[in-house]
Order: C-alpha cells, then structure tokens, then sequence
C-alpha cells in the first residue's frame, strides 16, 4: 500500500512538472494576439510597425532569459536592405554537451503592412507569419525550462520574408552552415492542414530523413506530419529554410497552409479571429516533441545534397 502511494505521489509530482512546462494555450493565445494586433500595422519592413514586432520579440527572449547569438550585444541581428536598416530578432540557448552543433527554430515576423484604402487597412498577418513567429517564442520558452538540449537551440525570428528572404540569406552568410544539424522553419500554422486537425506537413520531405526522424518521435501519438502535397508551388525554395538548405543544411519548414484554398492569404482578412488555437497548439507542441532526439545528439539528419 504505502509503495502505491509512493508511486501515485510521485506520479502527481512529475505531471505537475510537466504541466508547468507545456507550451500552454494562454501563452499561444497572448503571444499571437500581440503581434497579430493592429498597432503594428502589418509588420511591413522599414515601417514604425515592425519596430513594434521586433521590440516586442527581443522582450520576450530577454523574460526566458535566452543568450545572446556570437558577438551581438543585443537580440537584434542588424543590416542593411538596399541601404535601408533592418533586423533579425535572435537568442539562444547553449547547448550542454555538444554547444558548437546548432538546431535553427525560425519563423519570419514581417508581412505586407497597410493597404492604401478601404475599412480595413492592416494586413495583421496573423497566420502569415505571426503564427510560425509565436511557435518560436512558446518553444523558446519551453525549451528553457526543459533545460535539457544538449545541442545549441538557436531561435531566430527572420525579417523582409515578403520582400525577398532577405533577413534569412544574412543569417545564413553569417552562420558556420557545418555546424547546422537542422533547421525547423515555421510558417502559416494556424489554419488546420488538408488532412485536418493534429497534421502539418514538411516541405523537402525526401530530401532528408529529417520528416521521419520527427515522425518517429511522435510515435504512439495522433498527430502526423506528411510530405508537401503542394509541390508545384515549390515551397521547399520560397521560403526562410532555402539559404540553408542550398548550403547542404536539412533546412524544411512546417506548415498546415492550404496553398490551393486559403481564402485569408495575404489578405486583410488574415486576422487572429481566423485561426485555429486549440490545433495551433497542439502542433507547436507536437513540434517540441518531434524535435527531441536532434537536440539530445541522439539523432542527426542526412545533409541535402
């Protein structure tokens, strides 16, 4: 008897822990509010609005207390754009038995910004891609308290996505791509995926073992990722994980983005109203999940070749 107290007691004990370390729906919730919300004026390189956004990010990596990435003194990875300033948002957190072998959570945190006319003027963004930009941010903080990654975890939110992939290809010139094990790219999670609830899918899916590696780690569980079943848009190449990849990185992002249906793609309609949390989270923490054995060094995706 006192041995199954024991047990349910500590059973209680460590599902507390768990919970405690989640990533929760409140936070999803708080997090794409924000950076969704009208006040940063669709978050258009070069404008006051994605002063906002990038302002609102680094506060966010500075409360989970994430390191600063090389050199920088501050979160803010700075360039110029056609002789135009403008920034990446970075942190990290250091790997404790392998830190000079990196794992990239990215997201970009720019869109469209303000329509000329019209009732609604602002391009809130909220799946394109304030919803990659929140996972960032939740993982970020998971991943903190988890305190496990024995590989260095770097979290980069990327700018000018919309204009040109600028704020990815900077990153990835001023990145040993060697050391990259792999790269998670988030982009437009927040719409349920063709398949339904409890999917995304992986673009460069077999170009890599990288999709199976994290199917793997979701093993037992409902949630499924799939190959892209988009591929005359060629997404493997149009987005943040590109760079990366061209340089032999198994650089993919994940997304649930119907590429033929999505009526809210780059429209003013693209607001928070019109996500899906519940899912959203669930995919974010199917994220952290998958992702587990890359950051423990137990796992190394096949390079691109």
């Amino acid at each position: 008897m006192k041995k199954l107290v024991w047990l349910a007691l500590l059973s209680a004990v460590y599902g507390n822990a768990q919970w405690k370390i989640a990533v929760q729906k409140a936070e999803v919730v708080r997090i794409e509010t924000e950076l969704a919300s009208d006040k940063m004026e669709g978050r258009e390189i070069f404008k006051p609005g994605i002063e906002l956004a990038s302002a609102f990010i680094e506060k966010e990596f500075e409360t989970i207390g994430l390191f600063k990435f090389g050199d920088l003194k501050t979160y803010r990875q700075e360039f110029k754009v056609k002789g135009k300033s403008a920034n990446n948002v970075i942190g990290i957190l250091p790997g404790k038995s392998r830190p000079d072998e990196y794992v990239v959570f990215s997201a970009h945190y720019d869109h469209l910004g303000l329509k000329a006319d019209g009732d609604d003027k602002v391009y809130n963004g909220a799946n394109d891609d304030a919803s990659g930009t929140t996972a960032i941010i939740a993982l970020a903080k998971y991943f903190a308290q988890s305190h496990d990654n024995q590989r260095t975890i770097i979290f980069v939110a990327f700018t000018g996505e919309e204009v040109g992939g600028f704020g990815s290809k900077y990153f990835s010139k001023n990145i040993n791509a060697d050391q990259v094990v792999a790269m998670f790219n988030i982009e437009m999670i927040g719409t349920e995926s063709k398949w339904g609830k409890d999917s995304a899918y992986i673009t460069g899916f077999d170009l890599t073992d990288f999709g199976k590696i994290l199917q793997q780690n979701l093993k037992g569980s409902k949630f499924t990722f799939y190959p892209d079943p988009y591929p005359a848009e060629q997404l493997f190449y149009r987005s943040d994980n590109a760079t990366l990849a061209a340089m032999g990185v198994p650089a993919h992002t994940i997304s649930t983005s119907k590429m033929d249906s999505e009526p809210n793609y780059h429209q003013v309609n693209d607001e928070i109203e019109t996500l899906d949390l519940d899912n959203m989270t669930q995919i974010i923490r199917s994220i952290a999940i998958s992702s587990q054995s890359i950051l423990s060094g137990k796992d190394t995706p096949s390079r691109v070749k």
